[in-house]
């Protein structure tokens, strides 16, 4: 059995308390699994009164005991533990000191008092062993220490109660219930003397400790009767904690996993001569104890394979059941953290698990957020390939861009069911909210480009409509020329701008945009008819020519004309002149508007007829001597009046020669006439 008990000193004789030897013992016990299920039985009383015997012989421990044939000296020094062995429920046995050691001397009352006090402290059984002849003596050796027990008690700032086993050594033939009431008698008699604090003056023994007494006899003489009876009394403290056992109405338990802590720092507190309030002893082992649990599940969940794993897997994208399986983690380390913390303080426990959950919520956060992005992400980018895909369909822009909407913000709720954990209501609303812009953002883009599209594919409709139209008949300006240029314009831009529409329509912009959008395509139109106009108006000169040469070199049915001397050479320059005046006047300003000029009077009265335009020059200011022409717009001006001028003038330079060559050829061949009716 000496084996099994794991004897250790906890405290030598100098006070030293010996952590190292308590936490290996703890752990060689498995100690911390019991919670509140063990028992710690203490035992006082003189110096080589059989202390330790006794606990040898209870418990099957293995304490040293005093050898009769070497004397009596002292044989425990300090304080000693050992687990009982065979004993239900687990129980921790203490070996104290004797009280009346002639080795400490001068030092022993002040060791006495100390080891009394812990041992009160962290019992729930003590043991007072004294001499039957002691009892009813005045100066017994059993009452200064009953005096220091009391004493001692006062310092646990509140009563905890403890149960006082009187074991009665080597009784003798008087029965235990004559010596009974004797003991009991000068147990009260102490009690009522030792001073008391103001708080417990009025307090009952009952109050502090629930008080037995049992009787062994002589050990020495005998031996086989007090084991047998010894055997009789280790019954008792078989189920000690249950209720009516021996420390079944035991108060403010200590779980084991905090027993070594509690047992080092009521130490420290008695050593520094300081009350113990067990009270908020207990709740401060608890605070210690659940935080140092709490940590330690902290600890290892943060190295925990499972969390290392799912959290690589949300590094590189998302991870399927990332709610269940973090769930599930966090609940197991909660679960033990509830386990290891059951039996420590309520309030303690449940604020330090909060704690707990709240530093591994903190821990997990980051990959609930990743996670979160990955959701984001793919949310979005199904709403890219879904719009893309739709677009074919033929349904409407804005329609699509709902309906794809609608389904990715779906897919983000569904998977963030998935992500959520039950222990915090994380809020996925900002990234929602993020997503949703992100969409939009998208949709806005997309819309822009195809907006851009089909703004380019209507303007050049209009263009290849009116393009190669405008320049056919720019090519022989004449007086119905902007007339037909203003129907080609208005019918072709009225039938693009309601095309335009319908293609808008499914857009569903605002009426501001849609009108503007409208205003562009017209307005390209309308440009692109003064473009060609003003192309067309910077090669007048040649129209002008071409225009003079098809009327002065040919005759009425477009071949080219023989001169034989009988044309009418001026009427005919005269007609060309004019027709290329004409030209002049219809490329001079642009006339989408349909309104009346004077530009085509204002060119023959000026420019056909010079004798009458020097007349009229000395009766008023020239009309071509201007930059801008009467009732036309300068922005539809294509050629200036003065410009005009300059351009008929060189244009009758250049043609010029054209008509000399005609009445020289007239002249040739008249003189051949002549000669033949010669």
């Amino acid at each position: 059995m000496g084996d099994e008990c794991h004897t250790t000193q906890l405290i030598d004789r100098d006070g030293v308390f010996n952590v190292e030897g308590l936490e290996k013992f703890v752990k060689a016990v498995r100690l911390a699994d019991f919670g509140l299920s063990y028992a710690v039985v203490s035992i006082m009383g003189p110096q080589s009164s059989g202390k330790s015997t006794l606990l040898n012989h209870l418990f099957g421990t293995n304490f040293p005991e005093m050898d009769a044939f070497k004397g009596r000296d002292q044989i425990t020094k300090g304080i000693w533990i050992a687990k009982g062995v065979g004993i239900e429920p687990f129980t921790i046995v203490m070996d104290t000191e004797g009280t009346d050691a002639r080795e400490r001397g001068e030092d022993n009352n002040a060791f006495e008092k100390q080891s009394s006090l812990f041992a009160l402290a962290i019992s729930d059984i003590v043991l007072i062993n004294m001499w039957c002849h002691d009892i009813g003596r005045e100066h017994a050796a059993n009452r200064p220490l009953l005096k220091t027990v009391f004493q001692v008690m006062m310092h646990l700032f509140s009563p905890r109660k403890t149960k006082l086993l009187f074991v009665i050594r080597d009784k003798t033939k008087t029965p235990l219930k004559l010596l009974q009431p004797v003991l009991m008698d000068d147990i009260q008699k102490i009690w009522d003397t030792v001073y008391k604090p103001q708080a417990h003056r009025q307090t009952a023994l009952s109050e502090f400790f629930n008080v037995e007494v049992t009787a062994l006899p002589s050990y020495e003489e005998k031996e086989e009767q007090f084991k047998k009876e010894v055997e009789q009394l280790r019954l008792r403290f078989f189920h000690s904690i249950a209720p009516g056992g021996l420390a079944g109405d035991r108060r403010g338990v200590i779980p084991a996993s905090g027993f070594s802590f509690s047992a080092q720092q009521i130490w420290k507190s008695i050593r520094e001569n300081k009350d113990l309030d067990l009270p908020a002893h207990r709740v401060m082992v608890a605070i210690i104890r659940c935080e140092e649990i709490a940590n330690e599940k902290l600890d290892r969940l943060t190295f925990d394979k499972g969390w290392l794993e799912l959290e690589a897997a949300v590094q590189s994208g998302p991870a399927s059941g990332f709610g269940r399986k973090l769930g599930s983690i966090i609940d197991a380390y909660l679960a033990e953290y509830d386990m290891e913390t059951m039996y420590f303080d309520e309030g303690v426990r449940t604020t330090k698990r909060q704690q707990l959950e709240s530093r591994i919520l903190h821990l997990v956060h980051p990959a609930f957020r990743s996670m979160l992005g990955h959701l984001r992400s793919k949310a979005l980018n199904k709403f890219r390939s879904d719009l893309e895909q739709s677009m074919k369909s033929g349904k409407g822009f804005a329609a699509l861009v709902r309906d794809c909407s609608q389904s990715s913000l779906l897919e983000f709720d569904e998977g963030f069911a998935d992500v959520a954990i039950k222990h915090v209501n994380w809020d996925a609303s900002k990234v929602r909210e993020k997503l949703h812009r992100d969409i939009q953002a998208h949709a806005v883009s997309v819309r822009d480009a195809k907006l851009s599209e089909l703004r380019d594919s209507y303007q050049k409709q209009v263009t290849e409509a009116l393009a190669e139209p405008i320049e056919s008949l720019f090519d022989a300006p004449g007086q119905n020329t902007w007339p037909l240029i203003r129907k080609l314009y208005k019918r072709e831009t009225e039938n693009a701008l309601s095309r335009f529409a319908n293609s808008l329509s499914g857009f569903e912009l605002d009426q501001a945009t849609c009108d503007k959008m409208m205003a562009e395509l017209k307005d390209h139109a309308k440009s692109l008819v003064e473009k060609k106009a003003r192309e067309e108006a910077g090669k007048v000169l040649i129209h002008m020519k071409d225009r003079f040469s098809s009327i002065f070199s040919r005759d009425k049915n477009s071949m080219p004309r023989v001169w034989t001397g009988k044309e009418d050479t001026r009427t005919i320059t005269k007609e060309a002149r004019a027709a290329a005046l004409k030209v002049l006047s219809v490329l001079a300003a642009i006339r989408l508007d349909d309104k009346q000029d004077k530009i085509e009077s204002i060119l023959n009265s000026t420019l056909m007829d010079d004798s009458d335009y020097r007349k009229s020059l000395e009766a008023a200011a020239d009309p071509l001597a201007s930059s801008t022409w009467e009732e036309v717009p300068r922005n539809n001006t294509l050629i200036t009046p003065v410009q005009c001028r300059s351009i008929w003038k060189r244009f009758k330079n250049e043609t010029e020669y054209t008509i000399i060559q005609a009445i020289t050829a007239q002249e040739t061949g008249g003189v051949k006439m002549k000669t033949r009716v010669k």
